[in-house]
C-alpha cells in the first residue's frame, strides 16, 4: 500500500476541503440556529458542486459519475465531514445501489440523478427494525401484476428533500437454519405516490438541519417495474450499498475530529494560564498527543479499508474496524477538544460543542458499534469453526 497521494488525489483533498471552508463553514451558524436549510441554498451549493464536476463523483463515468474509485471517494468524503452534514447532503453523493437499475429505470432514476435532476434517499429502518433488519414489518403483496405496500419506515435521512426513495420492504419468508427470517425486496417509490406519504421526523440534538423522516405507506400500490433488483433479492444490493456508507461515516468521523483539533491545538498554543501557554502543561499537551494519535490510527485504517476494496480484497472486517473505531474516537477528541477550551468550549460561538452532539449519532447509524463489534468477532471466529 502506497501511503503518498498522487496528485490526481491531492487535488481532490484541496478542492474539497476549499469547497466546504469557502460555501459551507459560512452558513453552519445559522443552519445550527434555525435547524432549517432555505432552499436556495441547498439548490446553490448543488449547482456549484455540479460545476466543479464533483456530482456523483462516487458512481461510474459511463452513466456520467465521476468514477472515483473507494479510496479516492473516502478522502472526498473525509474532507466533507469537516462541514455541517445539513449542507454537504447537497454536495451530491447518490446511493450506489441505484447502479442496479436496469432498462426504464436507468433513464427515470438512475440518470437524472447523476446530473442532479432528482435526488434519491435510503429507506430501511423501522420502530421495531433497527439493527434487526429482518424483523422489519412494512411488507407488500403481489396483486394483479402490482405489489402493494403497508408499513412504515423512520429515521429516513434527507427524505424531506428527495423525489424518490429506495425502499426496502418484507415480501415474504424463507425457513433458514435460525428460524423463519423475512424476505427482503427493494422498491424505487416517488414522491407523491398515491398511499405515499413522507412526514417529519424527530427532532434530534444530531446534526440540525439535517432531517430525518417518517414514511408512510397506505395499500400504496407499485407496479413491478419499480422493483429494484430482483423479488426477494433486495439484500443482495443492501449489502453492497452497506460497505460504502459505512466508510463514509468512519471517513467523515476523521475529517470531523480534524477540523476539532485544527482548533484546538492553536488555543493550547496561545491561551494562557498561570503565566505561560496551556499547551506547556502535560495535562493539555498529553490530550493533543493522544487525540492526533487516534486520528492519525482513524484515518489510515479508513483509508486502509477503501484501499482494500479498490485491490477487490475481502474488506468486511477491515471497514467494520474503521467504522468502529473512527465513530468512537469522534466522541473523544471532540470531547477532548471542549476540555481543552473548558467553558467557552461548550458555548455556541464555537462549532465545538455542535462537533460533541453530532459524534453521538455516528456510533448508532449504517450499523451500531456492537454491530460492527459482531462483524469484527464472527469474521475472527469463523475460520476456526466457532
Amino acid at each position: 500500500m502506497d501511503l503518498a497521494l498522487s496528485d490526481e488525489q491531492q487535488m481532490i483533498v484541496d478542492t474539497v476541503r476549499r469547497f466546504v471552508e469557502t460555501e459551507i463553514y459560512p452558513h453552519e451558524a445559522e443552519v445550527e440556529k434555525t435547524g432549517q436549510v432555505p432552499p436556495e441554498l441547498g439548490a446553490e451549493i448543488k449547482r456549484k458542486c455540479l460545476d466543479l464536476g464533483f456530482y456523483a463523483a462516487n458512481l461510474p463515468e459511463a452513466v456520467g459519475g465521476g468514477g472515483l474509485g473507494h479510496l479516492d471517494f473516502t478522502l472526498l468524503e473525509r474532507e466533507l465531514g469537516r462541514g455541517s452534514q445539513a449542507l454537504t447532503v447537497f454536495f451530491g453523493r447518490p446511493s450506489g445501489i441505484l447502479m442496479a437499475c436496469e432498462g426504464e429505470q436507468r433513464e427515470r432514476y438512475l440518470l437524472p440523478t447523476v446530473r442532479g435532476e432528482k435526488t434519491d434517499a435510503l429507506a430501511m429502518t423501522e420502530p421495531d427494525a433497527g439493527s434487526d433488519v429482518r424483523g422489519m414489518k412494512c411488507a407488500a403483496r403481489e396483486d394483479r401484476g402490482d405489489w402493494v405496500i403497508n408499513g412504515s419506515k423512520h429515521f429516513i435521512s434527507h427524505a424531506d428533500i428527495a423525489d424518490f426513495v429506495i425502499a426496502f420492504v418484507a415480501t415474504g419468508e424463507e425457513e433458514t437454519s435460525r428460524g423463519p427470517k423475512k424476505r427482503i425486496t427493494c422498491f424505487l417509490v416517488d414522491r407523491g405516490t398515491p398511499g405515499f406519504e413522507i412526514r417529519p421526523g424527530y427532532n434530534s440534538v444530531s446534526h440540525r438541519g439535517y432531517h430525518n423522516c417518517i414514511l408512510d405507506f397506505d395499500n400504496c400500490r407499485i407496479p413491478k417495474t419499480q422493483i429494484l433488483g430482483e423479488v426477494h433479492r433486495g439484500f443482495d444490493i443492501a449489502n453492497t450499498w452497506l460497505y460504502g456508507t459505512r466508510l463514509t461515516v468512519a471517513a467523515m468521523s476523521v475529517g470531523r475530529a480534524r477540523r476539532a483539533f485544527d482548533l484546538a491545538l492553536p488555543y493550547a498554543a496561545e491561551r494562557k494560564q498561570f503565566g505561560q501557554p496551556i499547551g506547556r502543561f502535560q495535562g493539555v499537551s498529553f490530550k493533543l498527543a493522544d487525540m492526533v494519535t487516534e486520528i492519525d490510527a482513524a484515518d489510515w485504517l479508513t483509508l486502509a479499508a477503501a484501499w482494500r476494496l479498490d485491490k477487490g480484497l475481502p474488506a468486511n472486517r477491515e471497514i467494520a474496524s474503521a467504522k468502529l473505531y473512527a465513530t468512537e474516537m469522534l466522541a473523544r477528541v471532540t470531547d477532548e477538544a471542549i476540555q481543552i477550551f473548558g467553558g467557552m468550549g461548550l458555548m455556541d460561538d464555537l462549532p465545538l460543542e455542535r462537533f460533541w452532539r453530532d459524534a453521538r449519532v455516528e456510533r448508532i447509524w449504517d450499523g451500531t458499534s456492537e454491530i460492527q463489534r459482531h462483524i469484527i468477532s464472527r469474521d475472527l471466529l469463523r475460520p476456526l469453526g466457532s
